[in-house]
């Protein structure tokens, strides 16, 4: 797989950065000021040396036709990948002003992109022995029934203690502070429902979330007590729905629906992180299929997730869905050909249909915060002092997020609109519509707004 005749725009480089800062700094070194020796192969390879404080300049070499996305390595102490160094190295090959020529890459990086093949093999070959040698599958069972006992455990305790709270009251919970829900949220993990203990966490910061939080608190007690008797019923419900009641629970699962080839273009991609875990979140949309699937890839903490792709560009390859009612996961498979740019965009909705999908949704998935998709011809209007998503040929507006309003991704969309409207893909919910990606109502290239 080559990389023959493809260039990323400035904002899909971007896009890969782990954070604000390092695309800041990322930014600064997109010129070909503290570059020398820089280089490109048809193979995917693009390297050069960067002048840093020390009297060595930094090695910095890309793997950018690895089957993950971009792969990174830089003599930098910098623990951020990539590092401003790389997306530096990209900005300037992403330029075509000839500063990144073709070559052959010197024995630095050729040695370090042979390695990556050569460990890419012995992966897949070990992969493949480990799926042709059979295990225990009655160890297996035994296993699967123990952990399935510990949860069940773990649920009729939690509805004990949410049936104690309504009784005794919910100013309770306000009283008790965070220490009530922690507590409760650690004998979860101990009964190995880590979902059922995300849940919990979350109900500890909605006393302290403003007026109305009474409010707040009781409906997400009430989805939590739906989950819990979910699990506890899950016998009776339908295959799909049961599928997505262990997956809320937080049980493993795995990608066993069909292939689909299609060419999927790359819609959005962003990070979320909590102190143990950074999880990316990376929206797809095929262009025969018309499905629309979320590719996820988790990082320790403080590490950004290796699977990257850039937005606004279209790869050939397969995805395979993950079970349960609703649910959009999927995990890719073989990949066919380089990502490219294309002319492509998902087609639209207005926001009435957009609110409607979502209310859809909620039948088969109850837990779910959002759904993805795409407004057609939307215009970025203030609202007060809060903005939202106004249809220009229609009545209905979508108010947007409180954190998307807090992002500089917003402006970028009020300056990419113009008062004129723009085609706007993200996430529709209960809190509002938080805007990911936005094109022109002309031509033009994708603009990320995480």
């Amino acid at each position: 797989m080559t990389q023959q005749g493809v260039r990323w725009t400035a904002d899909q480089v971007l896009a890969l950065a782990p954070d604000t800062a390092s695309r800041k700094a990322g930014s600064k070194l997109g010129a070909a000021g503290p570059w020398s020796e820089a280089g490109s192969s048809e193979e995917g390879a693009v390297w050069g040396l960067c002048k840093g404080s020390g009297s060595k300049p930094y090695r910095t070499v890309i793997d950018i036709a690895d089957s993950t996305g971009p792969a990174y390595k830089c003599s930098c102490p910098s623990r951020k990948f990539p590092c401003k160094h790389a997306l530096g190295l990209l900005l300037l090959w992403a330029g075509e002003d000839g500063a990144v020529p073709r070559g052959k890459a010197p024995d630095w990086a050729d040695e370090w992109m042979e390695g990556r093949r050569k460990r890419a093999d012995g992966k897949r070959a070990q992969d493949a022995a480990g799926s042709a040698s059979s295990g225990d599958p009655e160890a297996a069972r035994r296993r699967a029934e123990r952990r399935a006992e510990s949860i069940t455990a773990g649920a009729s305790e939690l509805e004990q203690r949410l049936t104690d709270l309504l009784r005794g009251g919910l100013a309770s919970a306000e009283q008790r502070g965070y220490g009530l829900w922690e507590e409760t949220a650690a004998r979860m993990v101990d009964a190995q429902a880590p979902g059922l203990a995300a849940r919990v966490r979350e109900l500890g910061a909605i006393p302290s979330s403003g007026p109305g939080w009474p409010v707040r608190l009781l409906e997400e007690c009430a989805l939590l007590h739906l989950l819990d008797q979910g699990w506890l019923r899950r016998a009776a419900l339908p295959d799909a729905l049961a599928a997505t009641v262990r997956s809320r629970i937080g049980l493993p699962g795995s990608a066993d629906g069909p292939p689909v080839r299609d060419q999927w273009l790359v819609l959005a991609q962003y990070d979320t992180a909590d102190s143990r875990l950074t999880t990316r979140r990376i929206w797809l949309h095929g262009a025969e299929s018309g499905r629309t699937a979320l590719l996820l890839s988790y990082g320790a903490a403080g590490r950004a997730p290796e699977l990257t792709l850039p937005v606004g560009l279209t790869m050939e390859a397969e995805l395979s869905a993950y079970p349960g009612a609703g649910q959009l996961r999927a995990a890719l498979g073989e990949r066919f050909a380089a990502p490219a740019r294309t002319e492509f965009r998902p087609p639209g909705v207005d926001v009435a249909r957009a609110v409607a999908q979502y209310g859809e949704a909620l039948r088969d998935d109850p837990w779910l915060d959002s759904r993805p998709v795409t407004l057609a011809r939307v215009i970025p209007t203030p609202d007060g002092d809060d903005w939202q998503l106004a249809d220009a040929d229609g009545e209905f507006a979508l108010p947007l997020t409180p954190a998307a309003r807090s992002r500089s991704g917003l402006w970028r969309l009020v300056a990419l609109s113009g008062g004129a409207p723009v085609t706007v893909f993200g996430e529709c919910g209960h809190r509002g519509f938080s805007p990911l990606t936005a094109w022109p109502e002309g031509p033009g290239e994708a603009v990320t707004l995480c």
